[in-house]
């Protein structure tokens, strides 16, 4: 819990199921049911799990389009005492999703902040893809432009920690070709879609196998994320540019600015850069 105020309501961040209803906890409705206001990504989607769940709290809407004048009016009523429960269409609030304005605003007034922990679609699918999970980077939604998309893929083709991205489904087919671009058609990778719904499909291989094998063994229907295997070569073959980036720049500016703009350069994660330079 964070804030300190005396007086006041309670900012309840919660999560709600990514499909299976059955998956909503205990606590998520009993803060349902009892919060004073319940500030929703769709109120309409909301209101049909709170209709499963016998709740009947007051919804208002919050969304990437009104949080900046949301944020006030919410502040005013946790000000008055009440208690907001915030929630998304789906799984845990604020992974890709608004909120985090709201929650460092109730924080700085000196509000208490909740976690009502549940379902988060990128840590279920990282627990089922067969791959490592002892350090993962979430990367969310992939840019929709085909130049940003390439360029934030290339700077994290050396990344060796498991990657994560959600992706809409009429963009998958040219979101798994970008990556086996960017990463090669050999990178292990798994494809999640429907997640704890009735078609729930988990269906791992290679890059190349999972993109051919789209639309036909993996139907283009439904929620999707990614999840795909960390860079596992030991040194990059770009190292020498690398080296002569980072000297050139170097010996310019200080070692630290040197090392960012090197691996923005050169697609080589930072981490991995530094370690690559001292050997």
């Amino acid at each position: 819990m964070t804030g300190t105020r005396a007086e006041g309501g309670t900012l309840y961040v919660v999560a709600t199921p990514i499909g299976n209803l059955d998956d909503v906890s205990p606590r998520a409705r009993a803060v349902l049911a009892k919060t004073d206001v319940i500030a929703a990504e769709d109120t309409r989607h909301t209101r049909g799990l709170l209709s499963s769940i016998s709740a009947e709290s007051r919804l208002i809407a919050y969304h990437e389009h009104n949080e900046e004048h949301r944020v006030p009016e919410l502040l005013a009523r946790l000000a008055a005492g009440d208690s907001v429960a915030l929630v998304s269409d789906a799984g845990t609030p604020l992974i890709s999703d608004p909120g985090w304005r709201l929650v460092r605003a109730a924080q700085d007034a000196g509000f208490a902040v909740v976690p009502v922990p549940g379902a988060c679609a990128a840590i279920v699918a990282l627990c089922a893809a067969g791959l490592p999970t002892d350090r993962f980077v979430f990367e969310g939604f992939l840019p929709r432009r085909e130049g940003p998309r390439d360029e934030r893929l290339a700077a994290l083709k050396r990344e060796r920690r498991t990657l994560v991205f959600y992706e809409a489904v009429h963009r998958i087919p040219a979101t798994l070709a970008a990556l086996v671009g960017a990463f090669g058609g050999e990178r292990r990778a798994a494809l999640a879609r429907e997640l704890t719904k009735i078609h729930e499909q988990i269906v791992v291989g290679t890059l190349t196998e999972l993109h051919a094998r789209l639309d036909g063994e993996i139907p283009l229907l439904g929620e999707f994320v990614i999840v795909v295997a960390g860079d596992t070569s030991e040194a990059p073959a770009d190292l020498a540019e690398a080296q002569r980036v980072y000297a050139l720049l170097a010996a310019e500016i200080d070692p630290g600015t040197a090392l960012k703009l090197t691996a923005a350069i050169t697609g080589i994660a930072r981490n991995d850069l530094y370690r690559l330079l001292r050997t």
